[in-house]
């Protein structure tokens, strides 16, 4: 078996990055990220699987649970947190899980994501059963919180994924559907907060929106059942109603939009 090396851990390619002009330093960053999308389109035959299995267990009536430590943690409960106001789902149905607790999305949490009792003890809080998918998320595929946590839910038949930014993981071991999106050494080394972490969020959003099409919660290309939440939703959505019923009244279709709560109930009501 070849010796696992952690890429993200591996010397920036730029030297003395102190001594770089501000233009410097920016389109060197800028050409580090534009590997990241070339990267994540090689894993795209990993992330359909992922997403597949995702798609069944819901249309099911299970859940989706992210479970991460420092970036990686923060990326899930940033995916988790925005699927009930985009696509209208109830909160619970996906859950973002950080080492460390809630402290932890905004300060790191020295040492939580060591412990390799605690991620399994918060999936445990949440009631996670063999009707639900974990996806464990880690830049660098070792991270104890995380790699627990997987292994427990295996052993109960708990179906896992992973993403991570390291071939061949320990993470991805202990994944049924594991995601690898290689991109390389950070431009400042090791920060897997860069590239690793614009990787992550790419895939997130990627497993996120395909999974809620599969469940019927976007018509055509529009978010018809997304909370109208601020006047900039409310806006979206009366323009959404109007395009639908091929209605030239602003209010009337606002009346309708609140009287219904949704798009898509407005538009049934009329139809």
């Amino acid at each position: 078996m070849s010796e696992f090396i952690k890429v993200t851990e591996q010397p920036s390619t730029y030297r003395h990055l102190e001594k770089m002009p501000i233009h410097e330093l920016l389109v060197n960053i800028n050409n580090e990220d534009k590997q990241v999308p070339l990267a994540v389109e090689r894993a795209i035959p990993q992330i359909e699987k992922l997403v597949a299995a995702i798609t069944d267990k819901m249309l099911a009536g299970g859940r989706l649970f992210y479970i991460g430590a420092g970036t990686s943690g923060r990326l899930g409960i940033v995916d988790a947190s925005e699927c009930p106001p985009s696509f209208g789902v109830p909160y619970g149905l996906v859950i973002g899980l950080i080492a460390g607790g809630e402290k932890a999305i905004t300060q790191a949490v020295e040492f939580a994501e060591d412990s390799t009792e605690e991620g399994w003890a918060d999936l445990q809080k949440h009631f996670v059963s063999d009707k639900d998918v974990v996806v464990g998320l880690a830049a660098s595929g070792t991270t104890p919180y995380v790699i627990s946590a997987l292994k427990e839910c295996r052993k109960r038949g708990i179906i896992t994924g992973s993403i991570s930014c390291n071939p061949s993981s320990p993470v991805s071991a202990e994944a049924d559907f594991p995601v690898e999106v290689v991109v390389g050494p950070e431009f400042v080394t090791g920060s897997t907060r860069m590239k690793s972490g614009t990787a992550q969020k790419l895939v997130l959003n990627m497993i996120s929106t395909a999974t809620m099409i599969q469940l019927g919660r976007v018509e055509d290309n529009k978010m018809v059942n997304m909370q109208l939440s601020n006047v900039k939703l409310v806006d979206r959505g009366v323009k959404m109603v109007m395009d639908n019923l091929h209605m030239a009244d602003y209010e009337k279709a606002k009346d309708l939009l609140l009287k219904h709560g949704s798009v898509k109930k407005a538009v049934e009501a009329v139809s």
